[in-house]
């Protein structure tokens, strides 16, 4: 890769595996393979190409960065729910103790591409978000969840707070991050809950479990609808993007079609 010359204004998408360390060769093996397949796959789905992304890899973790280009809030909405369903997928075809479950963060700042990975203090808040205990006690607290998602106050404020996705701030539970040197506020997810995590008394995880609303009292936006339909000869096809109309279904295994008819169409018709 070739280094960019400055520092550039850029998102940064950290995911780290559970307990890889205590894992066998073999599966250790096995996370690294399947890891950045996941990951790609996922990014394909919500409509993104992360051959496009400069990315960090570091055995059971992968820090990518791009730059800021206005598709944010897909990235916080469709690429994680896309991400959610492979791992979903995933893990139904293994026992317990071969599931592969994700922490994610999301932050965003100034990025260099340097000689040897990435600079910036954007990349060492990601990394200590990536290691934050809410995290950690937000995976354990749900065994059920194949992943955990934090976002950064700023990427919150400019994604879901500003209205930009189908997410609500009543999605999320404020909490703070102390990791080292570096402590600041940050958002907390389950997707698998679709809802706010339950409140914890662990350390580190101050916040937990108080209203999710940013500290302005400020609602997030609503999204304007699509606009009505119409035309000569009937109903025009609206091409808006309705990210909270999508249903996907996920099968695993072979389907007998047969006799069977397809639809395709939004729950607004």
């Amino acid at each position: 890769m070739a280094a960019w010359p400055d520092f550039h204004p850029c998102t940064c998408i950290a995911v780290d595996a559970q307990a890889y360390g205590s894992n066998s060769d073999r599966r250790q093996s096995e996370i690294q393979h399947d890891l950045p397949r996941l990951l790609d796959r996922a990014a394909r789905g919500a409509g993104l190409d992360r051959a496009q992304w400069q990315i960090q890899r570091k055995g059971d973790e992968q820090l990518a960065v791009r730059p800021v280009d206005g598709k944010e809030p897909r990235l916080v909405d469709d690429y994680v729910r896309h991400l959610v369903a492979e791992l979903r997928e995933y893990n139904a075809q293994r026992v317990p103790e071969a599931r592969m479950r994700l922490r994610a963060v999301i932050h965003q700042g100034l990025v260099e591409l340097a000689d040897n990975g990435f600079a910036g203090t954007a990349v060492v808040a990601t990394a200590r978000l990536l290691n934050a205990r809410p995290l950690y006690d937000a995976l354990a607290a749900h065994p059920g969840a194949d992943l955990v998602l934090l976002l950064s106050d700023d990427v919150f404020r400019s994604t879901v707070a500003g209205g930009h996705t189908t997410l609500t701030p009543k999605d999320f539970t404020h909490v703070t991050v102390q990791v080292k040197e570096y402590e600041a506020t940050a958002w907390l997810r389950v997707p698998a809950l679709g809802a706010p995590v339950t409140a914890s008394h662990e350390p580190g995880t101050a916040g937990m479990g108080r209203p999710a609303a940013p500290e302005s009292g400020e609602p997030a936006a609503v999204r304007p609808g699509p606009a009505a339909a119409g035309g000569a000869g009937g109903a025009e096809i609206s091409n808006e993007y309705r990210a909270d109309n999508i249903n996907v279904t996920n099968v695993a295994g072979p389907v007998d079609a047969r006799g069977a008819v397809f639809g395709f169409g939004s729950t607004g018709g």
